[in-house]
C-alpha cells in the first residue's frame, strides 16, 4: 500500500506467480465533499431577512416600547404629579378607561360603528375598481406607460405637504361642491349623480333599493376611490403581467371569449393579488387620515386632558382589535377562493 495504491501479483493454481497476468492496481475511492450546498430558495430567503432587518430592529427599538405605553395608559388611570410639577403619576383602574369608551361616551360607539361600516362598504368598490383599471392598462395601447403614471399621482398627491394643502382647503372644495351642478344624494360630494335615473335603472333590474344607495354612494365618492386605489393598481398589473401568455394563447386556440379568459383564467390567477389588496385596503383605511375614528380618537386625546388621554388609549386599542378581527375574517373568506399556481 502506497499512496492509495496496491500492487498485488496475481497467483497461479499452485500459489506461485502467473507469467501471463499483468499485476492490478487499485485506486482508492475518492473522500466526498461533505459540505452541503445551500439551496437557492435558501439564499433568497437570507436575502429578504436583511432587507426586512431595519424594519424588525426600528419594531422592537421604536414602536414596541410605544405600545407597550399605550396599552399601559389604556389600564390606568393619569394625575398629575404634585410634586414634580410636570409628569404624570399612573394608577392601575383594569377595564374603567373600556367601559368608558364604550358605554359612557355617547358619540364613540356611534362613530365606531359608522366607520366600521364604511370600512367593509370600501373594500370591495376599491378592489374591484382597481382590478377594473389595471385590466385596461395591461392592454397593449399606445402611452399605457404614461396612463399608469396618471392614475398612480393621487396616491402621490395624498401624502406629505399636499395632504396637509388639501385638508386646509377642504373648506373651499365643500363650497366649490355646492356650487357644482347635478341632483345630491344628501351630503355634500364632489361628484353627484343623478339618483332618480339611477334608481329607475336598478328597479328595472329588479335590484334591491340597499345595492341602489351602495352603487349611488360609491359613485358619488369616486374621488376618493381613485385616490386610495393606486397601490392596489399597481399590485394587480404586477399579477397580471406574471401570467404567461401561452395560457392565453391556448385559450384563444381552443375558442374561448375574452369574457370567458378572464373569468377562468385572469381572475383565477390574481386571486392572491385579491387577498393581498383586500388586507391592504383594511389596513390603509384603518391608518388614513380621513378616517372618522381615529380623528374622533385624536381629537379625544387632545382636547379631554389626563382623562381624555387614557381613555383614547382605550378607544385606539378597542378600534385596533376590531381591525385585526377584520382582517383575520376577510383573509378566512378570501383564502378559500384564493388559486395558488404550482410551480412543479
Amino acid at each position: 500500500m502506497d499512496n492509495g495504491v496496491n500492487l498485488q501479483a496475481p497467483q497461479a493454481p499452485g500459489g506461485a506467480p502467473s507469467p501471463f497476468q499483468q499485476p492490478t492496481r487499485v485506486t482508492a475511492a475518492p473522500v466526498k465533499n461533505r459540505r452541503k450546498a445551500v439551496s437557492l430558495d435558501k439564499k433568497k430567503a437570507r436575502g429578504g431577512w436583511f432587507f426586512v432587518l431595519p424594519f424588525i430592529l426600528g419594531f422592537f427599538i421604536i414602536y414596541l416600547p410605544i405600545i407597550f405605553d399605550s396599552f399601559m395608559y389604556s389600564v390606568c388611570s393619569m394625575t398629575p404629579d404634585k410634586n414634580s410639577g410636570t409628569g404624570f403619576i399612573l394608577e392601575f383602574v383594569g377595564l374603567k378607561n373600556y367601559q368608558e369608551a364604550l358605554f359612557v361616551d355617547p358619540s364613540f360607539l356611534t362613530t365606531l360603528t359608522t366607520g366600521i361600516a364604511d370600512l367593509i362598504l370600501d373594500i370591495p368598490a376599491i378592489v374591484i375598481f382597481s382590478l377594473f383599471i389595471a385590466v385596461i392598462l395591461n392592454q397593449k395601447v399606445l402611452g399605457r406607460a404614461a396612463f399608469r403614471a396618471i392614475f398612480f399621482i393621487p396616491v402621490i398627491c395624498a401624502t406629505g405637504i399636499i395632504s396637509s394643502i388639501d385638508a386646509t382647503n377642504s373648506a373651499f372644495l365643500d363650497y366649490m361642491a355646492d356650487q357644482s351642478s347635478g341632483i345630491q344624494t344628501g351630503a355634500t360630494e364632489s361628484f353627484s349623480v343623478n339618483a332618480d335615473a339611477l334608481t329607475a335603472l336598478f328597479r328595472n333590474m329588479k335590484i334591491g333599493t340597499e345595492i341602489t344607495g351602495y352603487v349611488i354612494g360609491a359613485v358619488n365618492g369616486i374621488s376618493d376611490i381613485i385616490n386610495r386605489s393606486g397601490v392596489q393598481m399597481l399590485i394587480f398589473l404586477a399579477g397580471l403581467q406574471s401570467i404567461s401568455p401561452a395560457i392565453y394563447e391556448s385559450c384563444s386556440i381552443d375558442g374561448a371569449t375574452t369574457w370567458e379568459t378572464f373569468w377562468k383564467i385572469t381572475l383565477p390567477m390574481i386571486s392572491p393579488m385579491i387577498l393581498v389588496n383586500a388586507v391592504y385596503t383594511v389596513i390603509d383605511s384603518f391608518t388614513s387620515e380621513s378616517n372618522r375614528v381615529m380623528n374622533y380618537i385624536s381629537n379625544t386625546y387632545s382636547s379631554g386632558g389626563a382623562d381624555g388621554r387614557v381613555v383614547s388609549a382605550a378607544m385606539a386599542w378597542v378600534y385596533f382589535a376590531i381591525i385585526i378581527v377584520l382582517v383575520i375574517v376577510v383573509s378566512a373568506i378570501l383564502k378559500a377562493y384564493t388559486f395558488y399556481q404550482r410551480r412543479d
